[in-house]
Order: C-alpha cells, then structure tokens, then sequence
C-alpha cells in the first residue's frame, strides 16, 4: 500500500465496497473505530484493523455493538471523528445509542452493510429492510441523515460525504450498504488529500467564560468547545436548555426537540443527493437506491426501446426524503415504480407524498437475491398503460 503523508491510500485500486468505505473513513479524518465482527461487514474493520496503525488511528474490537456505539460517542465527545461498522442484528442493538447521539448532538458515522432478517436472517444474502429502521429506530422525534451507495466507488465517497455531514450537522450519519455492494469489488479512483473536501470539526471561537454547548448558529448547529482547554459544559441525553443542563418542562422540550428537527429539515436542500435522468417529459418514473438503481437498468432500457417515456430518479440521499421533489413530479406523470429488497418500506414514503396523484407500484421481495430485471420491465410497462 502506498498512502500520501496524511494517510490517504492514492491512485486506482480494485477494492470491494467494505474496503472502499474504510478508504473513505481514513481519507475523511475518522481516527476511531469501534465494531463488533459482523457479516457483512466485518471487512471495513478487518481493514481498518490494518490502514489504522499507519495513520495515526485506533481499532477496538468491543464486546457487542451496544459497548461499540458508546465508544464512538465518547471518542467523538473527546475530539476525535469516529464511525461503527455492522449489520441487522446489531443496527438494532445501536438504535438507543444513536438515539442518545442525536440528543447530545454527537458527530460520528454508523455504516450498515444489509442483510436479510429478521432476526439472524440471511446473513451471507443482500437486503434492503433496514431502511425505515434507520429513519424510526430509536425512540422519540428526530431528524437522521441517510446515504446510500451502489458502487464501490460511492462506498469510499459517500463515507467521506457521511463524515462531513456528521461534522456539519452535528449528529450520528448513516451510510446504508447492501450486502451486494458491500462485497462487489470494482474500480475505486482515490484522489490526492488535498483533492478531498473535508468539513472540519465546529470548534467554537467563543470563551470559556462565555460558551453555551447548545447555543445555535445560525444554520441551528451549535458549535463544540475542545476538551482540555478550560471550557467547563454538560451534555445528556435528557431535554435540555443552551447550557446542556436538564430542563424537565414542555417548553424546553419543544424548543430542545424541535431545532434538532429543524437543523436537518430546514437545511435539507443542502443535504439532498440525488441522480435524475429523463424526468421532463418521464410518463412513469423508476425511484431507486443501492443496489436496486443498478439490477434496474437494463428494465429501463427496454421500457425505452418499447417507447414508454421513463425517468429515473436514484436516492443517494435517502433520508432526509425529498418530499417536495415527489409531490412535484407526481402531478405530471402517470406513476411511480419502485424495486426494494423488501416487501415495501421507502416506497411508503413515496405513497404518502403522492396523495392519490399518481399510481405507485412496488416491486418487492424478502431478500437473498437481487431483482430479475424483467419483474422491473414488467411493473413499468403495466403501470404506463
């Protein structure tokens, strides 16, 4: 291996998509990574177990993935950008954690490389079914940010996207892999350092005298105050005002809660990433993510040659949904179809924005195996009669 000063593997490599996103945690400044050994995705920290040493970073194999999300958090409150590593079972085992994450307004980034469940499910097999798990999991409102890659390529770029979101907006980030993806090995093109946009952490300018950990910005992210430099402050998972001390009241649950919504949701233009083709003049448009948008394109391409006006829209970003973009294009087309390594969790989504406008068609299955292109074709071309 052959890394630039700042640690960053450079060049073009063939790696598979766990590699590729340990690439991009390094790349992205993440020094910190606790896991717990998980298929699928156990080859991000076995990588990291490896690249770390070299870089200045620490791998903790924990006890569980509950002890793992802890760690992160603490890692992040001590300075450092950190991320977690797993799958299904232990996305559950997280789901407290990230909710405590997101109330103590914590930077860090959990990766979850899909796989068919419930429960042990199908641990070696691709699945979509975490989906709304990672918008609702946790208890409480809240606001998430979730990507979700379909190469190798966007496994190293997105979880440098994830970290700097994490960094910019304050909160646990979401990288959502499928296991397809995951273990798919393709060109990766890993620039120089100095070609890698990266968003520091929110240090604060103001004085320890007169620093509030939760008083907003103006994009509503309040900034973070280094540990070890005289600035005295309290975080918990309880509602609290702008000193981070408990407030146990309604009020202060409103205005806690509510600008935690608000700095994703009132900041989501910013955060959308998305893929569109041939949405103008589209009669029916496919809405896609992960590994789905790829077993896709060949459904598409028939549809086209058969003269069905097709548009597609893939969801790099999937939570926060664009809700507004669906709305708007609902009341031009005919419908929306929608393949999902699941019996139907994004596309409900896509039916609540959609109000009866348009028809929506999911092509759905429990998982183990990707969709036969021709299913896709076939709910395209039932939906543009």
């Amino acid at each position: 291996m052959h890394a630039d000063p700042k640690g960053v593997l450079t060049g073009t490599h063939y790696l598979d998509g766990d590699h590729a996103a340990a690439e991009g945690a390094c790349a992205a400044g993440c020094r910190f990574l606790a896991g717990y050994p998980i298929t699928p995705s156990t080859e991000v920290a076995e990588r990291c177990a490896l690249r770390f040493p070299m870089i200045g970073g620490t791998f903790i194999q924990m006890e569980d993935e509950l002890a793992s999300i802890a760690a992160i958090l603490g890692a992040s409150w001590g300075g450092l950008k950190t991320f977690t590593v797993t799958s299904g079972p232990g996305f559950s085992l997280m789901m407290e954690n990230i909710g405590l994450g997101i109330m103590m307004e914590c930077p860090c980034v959990i990766i979850n490389v899909q796989r068919g469940g419930p429960s042990t499910g199908l641990p070696t097999l691709p699945a979509q079914a975490d989906m709304m798990q990672a918008r609702w999991g946790s208890h409480g409102d809240y606001e998430i940010i979730a990507l979700s890659p379909n190469s190798p390529q966007e496994c190293f770029d997105l979880t440098i996207e994830a970290v700097n979101l994490s960094e910019q907006y304050r909160l646990p980030v979401m990288l959502m892999m499928d296991e397809c993806i995951g273990h798919m090995t393709e060109k990766v093109v890993i620039p120089l350092a100095e070609e890698i946009d990266i968003v520091p952490r929110r240090w604060t300018r103001e004085k320890p005298d007169t620093y509030l950990p939760y008083k907003p910005c103006d994009d509503l992210v309040p900034e973070i105050a280094p540990l070890g430099y005289g600035y005295r402050f309290h975080t918990t998972g309880l509602t609290h005002d702008q000193r981070g001390y408990p407030v146990l009241n309604a009020e202060t649950q409103e205005e806690c809660v509510g600008r935690l919504m608000d700095k994703v949701n009132k900041n989501a233009e910013n955060i959308y990433h998305l893929e569109k083709h041939n949405l103008d003049d589209a009669d029916v448009i496919l809405i896609s993510y992960g590994i789905s948008s790829r077993v896709a394109i060949p459904a598409v391409g028939k549809a086209r040659e058969d003269g069905i006006k097709v548009g597609e829209l893939r969801l790099i970003t999937v939570w926060p949904f664009p809700e507004n973009l669906i709305r708007e294009l609902a009341g031009n087309i005919k419908a929306f179809v929608m393949p999902e390594i699941n019996y139907g969790q994004v596309v409900l989504e896509v039916e609540r924005c959609v109000g009866g406008k348009c028809k929506t068609r999911l092509v759905g299955h429990a998982g183990g195996w990707v969709h036969d292109p021709e299913s896709i074709y076939q709910a395209i071309k039932e939906v543009a009669q």
